[in-house]
C-alpha cells in the first residue's frame, strides 16, 4: 500500500489521502456544537497568489463539503513619509463554516475595514446553504 494512502474503514475499498493535517477545523467551533458537526475526512486547499487569500474545503466520507474556511485581505500601499511603504488592509474577511448533522451550516464571520483581521470581531449565524 502506498504510504500516502489508507483505506477508509467506513467504505470498504475507498481510498483517501492519509490525514496529516486537520487544518484546524475545530479551532473556532464552539464547544457546545462539536458533537453536532460533521467531521471532515479530506481537505482541499486553494491559494490565490495575486491577493492574500486562501480557501480550505473539508469533505465528509461521501466527498461532500462539510467544512469550509476562507480568508482574504485587500491591501493598499501606504507611506507616512513618502519613502518607506507598507501594505495596509483596506478590507478583510474570514469565514469558517461547519455542516451540522441536521443539515444546517453554522457560520463564523469576521469582517474588517481599515484594520487587520486579527482586530475584527466574530459573529455566528446559521444558514441552510454553505457560504460561497
Amino acid at each position: 500500500m502506498n504510504a500516502f494512502l489508507q483505506t477508509n474503514p467506513r467504505k470498504p475499498g475507498r481510498r483517501r489521502p492519509a490525514r496529516t493535517n486537520d487544518h484546524g477545523w475545530q479551532l473556532s467551533l464552539p464547544a457546545e456544537w462539536r458533537t453536532m458537526a460533521v467531521v471532515p475526512l479530506d481537505f482541499q486547499v486553494y491559494r490565490e497568489y495575486e491577493i492574500a487569500a486562501e480557501r480550505i474545503v473539508g469533505q465528509d466520507e461521501d466527498g461532500r463539503p462539510c467544512f469550509i474556511t476562507y480568508t482574504y485581505q485587500l491591501t493598499e500601499p501606504r507611506s507616512e513619509d513618502g519613502e518607506g511603504f507598507y501594505l495596509e488592509t483596506v478590507y478583510g474577511e474570514a469565514v469558517s463554516a461547519w455542516k451540522l448533522k441536521d443539515e444546517r451550516w453554522l457560520i463564523r464571520r469576521v469582517v474588517v475595514q481599515g484594520e487587520p483581521l486579527s482586530h475584527g470581531r466574530a459573529f455566528y449565524s446559521f444558514s441552510e446553504r454553505m457560504p460561497r
